[in-house]
Parts: structure tokens; sequence; C-alpha cells
């Protein structure tokens, strides 16, 4: 079964529209666990605009499951994941005034830059993934970085599945065959929803886990937190 991570920042989006502490994201991660999710994801970015970094030392307290950090490894990101010390860090090359993740990192061009950030998490006992696009080349590149794993970047596939499945999930699969035969770990995440994640789940060999936040927390505002998290559990299960 791949496992169900769960993206907290758009709670943290919602509190900080008025101030205050509601809705609280330390409660929330408690209830998505109690619900069912296997793990608990956050994305802290410079600007704290969602996630803030407080909230990223405060989430240890509550968060029993995995704990998976994402963010660009600028000094305060390497900082505060190697104090906390998360289940797993995703690397993703966004911008300081990126709205969200928008492309998967070139690891070939920055293969030694990855390679000393991987080194000093992998230290630490920290599971490390790095955000790629569904390309061979990239994946091959990722192996030599030393990473555990990666996280294929699924924003192509949720915008061509309605139209046609085959096609949107067919480079997925053959990257996910090639992180097979490399031995190297397979995570994905990025516009997954209810409706398209139980056909990529079939069809990719060893997903591992799935990180979902902003359509999960849509879905959850007509459905409910406590209905939607068994929903995408039996989506995941077959």
């Amino acid at each position: 079964m791949t496992a169900l991570s769960v993206n907290i920042n758009k709670v943290a989006t919602l509190r900080n529209s008025r101030g205050g502490n509601v809705p609280n994201v330390l409660e929330v991660a408690k209830d998505l666990q109690k619900f069912g999710a296997q793990g608990i994801t956050i994305h802290p970015r410079p600007d704290q605009r969602h996630i803030r970094y407080e909230d990223a030392y405060a989430l240890p307290k509550v968060v029993y499951t995995e704990y998976n950090i994402e963010g660009n490894p600028i000094s305060e990101f390497m900082e505060m994941v190697l104090a906390i010390r998360p289940t797993q860090v995703t690397l993703v090359p966004d911008a300081a005034d990126a709205l969200t993740s928008n492309a998967g990192w070139d690891t070939v061009k920055n293969k030694k830059y990855l390679m000393g950030i991987i080194n000093q998490f992998k230290a630490e006992g920290i599971r490390t993934s790095i955000f790629v696009d569904p390309d061979i080349q990239m994946i091959e590149g990722a192996k030599e970085t030393g990473t555990d794993r990666i996280e294929l970047y699924t924003e192509s596939y949720a915008k061509a599945f309605p139209s046609n499945p085959e096609k949107a999930i067919a480079p997925f699969v053959k990257a996910a065959e090639r992180a097979n035969e490399l031995g190297i770990g397979i995570n994905a995440g990025h516009d997954l929803s209810l409706e398209n994640v139980r056909y990529f789940a079939q069809h990719l060999p060893n997903l591992l886990e799935v990180s979902i936040g902003h359509a999960l927390i849509c879905e959850s505002l007509y459905l409910g937190f406590e209905n939607v998290i068994p929903m995408y559990l039996q989506r995941l299960k077959f």
C-alpha cells in the first residue's frame, strides 16, 4: 500500500489570513493522523506565508507517524532540518517568490551541490528525497547524488489525466521503472486528488508515498478530514 502524507500548508494559510491560532495546525496534524494519515508534510518558505519555522519546530511534539519537511536548502532551511531531524527531507528547487513548486531539480547540473546537502542530512539519519520531473536523465542524475528517494512532480499528470489518462501516466511509468532499476525509492506529489490518485498509484510500480495538500484540503471543506482521509487510503489500497 502506498503511504499517504498530508501537506498542511493550506491549513496554516487559513490561520495566517486572520492572525491568531485558528485553525491550530498542531491539532489538525493530530487529527489527520488519528483519521489514518501515515505522515505529515510541511513546506516552509522564506517569507513564511503559510507554515512558519516555529510550526516546524513545534510539530514533532504531535507527529508520531512520518514527518516530511520540503524546501529549498537555503541556510535557514538547512539549520532547521538538522535541528529537527525529521523522518524525511524533500529537496525542492523553488525560488523564494514562487507561488508553488513548479519544476524539479536538474540533477545533472546540480549534482555536486545536491551531494553535499544530502551527505549532511544522511549523516544525521534523515532520509532524503529529491523533487524531479519524470525525466530519465534527471532520475539517473538523482542516483548519482546518493539520495534515498525521488519525488515525482505530478502536475503534468494531473492536467492531462481528465482527457487522456494513458498518455498522462506514460512518462511516470517509465520514470518509475528506471528508478526501480537504480534502486531509488519513489514518492510523488503535486495536484494529486481523489479523482486521479487511484489510477496513478495503480500504474506506478513500487510507489512508496504520495504527499497531498491543496486538493485534499479543498475536498475536506466539503467532506471533512474524517471522511476524506479514509477515501484516499481506499484509493491507495489495491
